[in-house]
């Protein structure tokens, strides 16, 4: 039950930085006595070629509308991660057991990755650059945050993740509808003007 709330916690966070994901575990599993993270993780070829992706990242997901083309391009690569770390953390498992890990990580990070990469959209309509470092900081830290805690207290930070989820994708469905009807307000006003006569 607990390395299926680590699975369930380390996808939400691979659907947002799956670099620091694989970092903070890998760092975990070299530095700490946590049996439920897996050996190759922490391997230093592991951690290096994450560290390399984390740090493009980190500047990519600071700079407005470069970071929604970043997050197009992590569409398969996030959720991917997620089921990949999430059938890792199931281990010796049946194969069952391991498809049921793999969803729930896969499917975690690909809900927590629509979300994050929802808001960043909204968020680029602003056009100052503070409010996307202020989001990218925010999400860091987040990961990092729950990814430790999860190591810790699998099933506290699952329950954790579940609220933040579910009010993550509650307010991104109220944003598109806001957009949407702005949108469609937009649409109406251009529209009579665009077929009045010269």
């Amino acid at each position: 039950m607990e390395s299926l709330a680590l699975a369930f916690s380390s996808g939400w966070a691979s659907g947002v930085n799956a670099y620091l994901v694989v970092l903070v575990l890998g760092l975990a599993d070299r530095f700490g006595d946590f049996s439920q993270i897996p050996d190759v993780l922490g391997r230093w070829d592991v951690m290096a070629v994450a560290f390399f992706l984390y740090a493009m990242e980190f500047v990519a997901d600071k700079i407005p509308y470069i970071d929604s083309t970043w997050d197009a391009i992590s569409t398969a690569i996030r959720p991917t991660a997620g089921a990949v770390i999430a059938i890792l953390i199931a281990g010796d498992a049946t194969t069952l057991e391991q498809a049921v890990f793999g969803v729930v990580g896969g499917g975690t990070a690909l809900l927590s990755h629509a979300a994050k990469a929802g808001s960043r959209l909204a968020i680029n309509t602003s056009p100052e650059p503070v409010t996307n470092v202020g989001a990218s900081v925010t999400e860091d830290v987040a990961v990092l945050g729950i990814v430790w805690f999860a190591v810790e207290n699998p099933q506290a930070a699952a329950l954790l993740v579940a609220v933040i989820l579910a009010v993550s994708l509650v307010v991104l469905l109220l944003v598109g509808r806001v957009i949407r009807r702005g949108w469609r307000r937009w649409k109406d006003r251009r529209e009579p003007t665009a077929g009045a006569p010269a």
